[in-house]
């Protein structure tokens, strides 16, 4: 549905419910949205309404908090992409009020964001100046707020464009597995293969597979990590945690390699790198900004990943 809704000629909606629709969305709820836009809820209900209609099919969920449907998502990400066209133009033609920035929001995962995705950031010309609005998020599932409309590019795992986006790989973050010296003793002794299946285990949240799917390919079995485990979902807290001999976890390499270095960390088993490939994925939108942030993107993670 919502696929055939993009074959349509978007430009023809009605611009204030179009809007209307994005403020919804963004504000939670019918009210808020009136709040926001200056105008009465019965006017916002009426414009969402009206877009409905003329399109067809329903484009929001009218749960607490609202949420697009299928459909919804397609006029959504048209609306955030209308708005960033709109804010790009007023910029080149002065009509921007002073010391007004760009806002690029962008949703990268967390080994990401810990590791080398501020260097690009750091990169990117501040005149005219921007500000960045992150969402962090697992790299296998930062594509889909590109596909619901609320973010402008990814950081993912997904080599498939998302419809409207353009894809380039990145390369491909390493990581390897680690312990404390100390936890390595207590727990990994003898069959290193059986011991992990039993060790205490780190795991940043729930969706986290890279130690169970590391156990799996090193037993050659479809059960993985140990069920004793402790969900920590910052980078830098799963670094510490590792660090301080809680368990055992896959680290990003330019993380671990120093602690191996200086004893705080034990490799373990070096011959068995973890890769991950990353992609980069943008609206195919003629925006200055967002082709200043891909350019620094691109430019850091050829220098900082693998591949």
């Amino acid at each position: 549905m919502g696929r055939e809704l993009m074959r349509t000629e978007l430009t023809e909606l009605p611009l204030d419910q179009v809007r209307t629709l994005l403020a919804v969305v963004d504000e939670g709820t019918f009210d808020a949205a009136a709040a926001a836009l200056h105008v009465t809820p019965s006017a916002v209900s009426q414009r969402v309404k009206a877009l409905e209609q003329r399109t067809g099919r329903v484009l929001l969920v009218r749960t607490k908090p609202v949420r697009p449907t299928e459909s919804g998502e397609v006029v959504v990400r048209f609306a955030r992409q209308l708005a960033r066209l709109e804010r790009d133009a007023r910029a080149e033609l002065g009509l921007s009020g002073d010391g007004d920035a760009t806002r690029v929001s962008i949703a990268v995962n967390a080994d990401s964001l810990a590791t080398w995705f501020l260097t690009a950031l750091r990169r990117v010309p501040q005149e005219p100046p921007l500000c960045f609005e992150l969402r962090r998020e697992d790299e296998s599932r930062t594509a889909t707020l590109l596909r619901e409309g609320l973010v402008m590019a990814a950081v993912t795992s997904a080599p498939d464009a998302v419809a409207g986006c353009s894809v380039r790989p990145l390369g491909r973050l390493r990581y390897l597995a680690a312990a404390s010296p100390e936890f390595a003793e207590r727990h990994l002794g003898g069959s290193l293969r059986e011991a992990l299946a039993r060790a205490p285990v780190m795991t940043f949240d729930r969706s986290d597979d890279l130690q169970d799917a590391f156990v799996r390919a090193l037993r050659r079995t479809r059960a993985g990590a140990s069920a004793v485990r402790h969900y920590v979902p910052t980078s830098e807290g799963f670094l510490s945690a590792v660090t301080a001999g809680l368990g055992w976890g896959l680290l990003p390499e330019v993380q671990a390699k120093p602690l191996f270095e200086d004893g705080s960390l034990v490799q373990l088993s070096p011959n068995r790198p973890v890769d991950v490939p990353l992609y980069w994925q943008q609206w195919k939108l003629d925006s200055p900004a967002l082709a200043a942030v891909t350019k620094a993107v691109t430019e850091t993670a050829a220098e900082s990943l693998r591949g």
